[in-house]
């Protein structure tokens, strides 16, 4: 449901005149769109990154307990302090702050719709054919950022790259 939707239920409850008049205002606007298409305004997206490390400022979700199929904690907390494999954590941009101390493996990193996100590369390993002969480097990761990436880390150095189509990005 799009924000829009939602504002205009609050206004009925509210004051049920307020939101037809409100409503009867905004149903010519949407018919007026190019091509019948209705693009709103929704909530930003925020995907876990898993297996980050979390520090002091990170954004985080605290995960179900481990074995459940619970769908978790959706708030997003901030780090406030990192210590001893616990992490105290708040809930920003609330009226009333609430603050908990979580162990760090209950913890994912999240990255919001619009924050900056920072991909490095990390080798899984090598392949030596031994002698002086080059050795071949092993990366595992999305295919575009990873190409991205070596633009800039090995420009002019590589010969040739395979991307092996069987293998699939798992989860953690």
């Amino acid at each position: 449901m799009s924000r829009l939707s939602d504002l205009l239920r609050t206004a009925k409850q509210l004051d049920p005149q307020l939101g037809e008049d409100l409503e009867a205002e905004i149903r010519p606007l949407q018919r007026r769109l190019q091509f019948g298409l209705n693009f709103e305004k929704h909530a930003p997206e925020a995907v876990e990154l898993t297996g980050h490390k979390i520090r002091k400022g990170s954004k985080v979700r605290v995960l179900p307990p481990r074995g459940s199929t619970a769908r978790g904690d959706q708030r997003i907390w901030r780090v406030d302090a990192v210590s001893g494999g616990f992490a105290e954590i708040s809930t920003p941009n609330g009226e009333k702050t609430e603050t908990a101390t979580v162990d760090l493996d209950d913890l994912i990193l999240v990255a919001e719709f619009r924050d900056r996100v920072y991909p490095g590369l990390r080798p899984d390993g090598t392949v030596q054919r031994g002698g002086e002969k080059p050795f071949h480097t092993v990366i595992n990761g999305e295919n575009y950022h990873v190409l991205e990436q070596l633009t800039f880390t090995h420009e002019n150095s590589v010969d040739a790259i395979y991307i092996d189509p069987s293998v699939q990005h798992r989860r953690a």
